[in-house]
């Protein structure tokens, strides 16, 4: 299948869309110096979602509560992230994509800190819970803010590049989790905490989007910034940009015609994805430890399957450069289905890891794709807020799914029927993301 026809340059008696300019970018080192520093920032994301996962046993023993309660004491920081996306969301198209990931992760530092200084679980719960509404901007920015910056032709490859900081995240903590967990799940949470600081280093070498300069107007600065990358912009050029920005960031927007037709079902496939993803993901180790591992062995084996999803995430840049969004995160949200329908009717060690492996590599994958593309469908005055909303739909089945698939497993529901439960979710995610458009080599609007 031939990749998506590309628009053509902006002639010299038409005034260029951003856009435009980005089509004819080349990939520079200054793109891979902001490409690094937002890529650690998504280090830092995966990290909070599974920081204390793997100390889960610590802070049971510790407070002293059950599977369910400790289920919504993990995924107390996603709960939080669901308003926290929504209510940075509109700030994302009115102050741009720089200062509220700059103010998401400093507010985060602190309250995250603080959450891992707490002595009892209730006010645990509720700072975990404030540091998530903190992160919610850096969660709803992180994506749309490194595709602006980036070349027409590299937006796919390089989102997706970034989604391997999910796993690298998700490796840090186990190493962090297996050493000073072993001290105390406080000194991880400490650690976790202090990576909020990774803000100045954002505000040092991440410039703003020139998407959301231009469409505020600030022509001059939207110039600076493409010039800081490479590219040819003749002093005093003004970009074109479409429609008045007057309401940028407008929810309503998102429910009119023709954004709805993409907005709802972008949010739908984000919902059941994740459930479908994260639901298993969240009680993999105490899944694994039911099925015969030790602890240490459930999470080594975790470890394998992070490393696992690494080469996942790149045959699926790869493939979604040369064939489109749409048919490879089809065939890796499928693909990713089968490998966990193959966990759940395992019968032997074989099958148990074959399966498992197989939904790290192709679920993984069909995430960096999803992150990129649904970054993508929608214009740049209401990106911000729309993938803020896309991202709590992302949070909300985090949250739900951990605490209900917890209770599942405290009722004695059989390990078979409850990975079926969480499968049926991505089966609808695949019918979902049908009616979405073609993103790969078309210029942002």
């Amino acid at each position: 299948m031939a990749a998506p026809h590309e628009p053509a340059p902006p002639t010299a008696t038409t005034a260029p869309t951003v856009g435009d300019v980005c089509t004819g970018m080349r990939l520079t080192r200054r793109h891979w110096l902001a490409g690094s520093v937002l890529f650690f920032a998504f280090v830092v994301e995966a990290w909070e979602q599974v920081g204390l996962v793997y100390v889960s046993t610590g802070i049971a023993g510790d407070f002293g509560v059950d599977n369910t309660k400790l289920g919504w004491a993990l995924s107390a920081v996603a709960f939080g992230m669901v308003p926290g996306a929504l209510l940075w969301g509109g700030l994302i198209d009115r102050l741009g994509r720089r200062r509220v990931t700059v103010a998401s992760l400093l507010l985060y530092a602190v309250l995250a800190l603080a959450a891992g200084l707490s002595p009892a679980f209730w006010p645990f719960v509720v700072l975990r819970f404030l540091s998530g509404v903190a992160f919610g901007g850096v969660y709803a920015v992180t994506f749309p803010y490194f595709l602006e910056l980036l070349p027409t032709a590299r937006r796919g490859q390089g989102a997706v590049a970034l989604s391997i900081g999910f796993p690298v995240g998700t490796l840090l903590c186990i190493g962090v989790s297996q050493s000073l967990g072993t001290i105390s799940w406080r000194a991880v949470a400490v650690v976790a905490a202090l990576a909020g600081l990774w803000a100045f280093a954002v505000l040092r070498w991440v410039p703003e989007s020139p998407y959301w300069l231009a469409r505020r107007g600030r022509h001059a600065e939207a110039a600076a910034v493409l010039r800081g990358f490479g590219a040819d912009i003749p002093a005093g050029t003004t970009f074109s940009t479409g429609d008045a920005d007057r309401e940028a960031g407008a929810v309503r927007n998102l429910f009119r015609s023709p954004v709805r037709r993409r907005f709802l079902p972008m949010l739908l496939t984000s919902f059941t994805f994740s459930w479908g993803y994260w639901g298993l993901q969240t009680w993999l180790p105490v899944l694994l430890q039911n099925r015969g591992l030790s602890v240490s062995g459930a999470l080594w084996f975790v470890a394998l399957t992070q490393v696992v999803s690494v080469p996942g995430y790149l045959l699926a840049a790869w493939l979604t450069h040369r064939h489109g969004r749409k048919p490879i995160f089809l065939l890796f949200a499928l693909a990713s289905a089968l490998g966990g329908v193959l966990f759940g009717l395992a019968t032997g060690s074989a099958q148990l890891y074959a399966g498992n492996l197989i939904l790290a590599f192709f679920s993984l994958g069909a995430w960096g794709i999803w992150n990129t593309w649904s970054a993508e469908v929608l214009p740049t005055g209401l990106r911000g807020v729309g993938y803020s909303w896309s991202t709590s739909a992302i949070l909300l089945a985090n949250t739900v799914s951990v605490p209900v698939i917890g209770a599942m497993m405290d009722h004695g529901v059989a390990s078979s029927l409850t990975i079926a439960s969480i499968m049926a979710f991505l089966v609808v995610a695949l019918l979902a993301v049908l009616p979405l458009p073609e993103t790969e080599g078309r210029a942002l609007t």
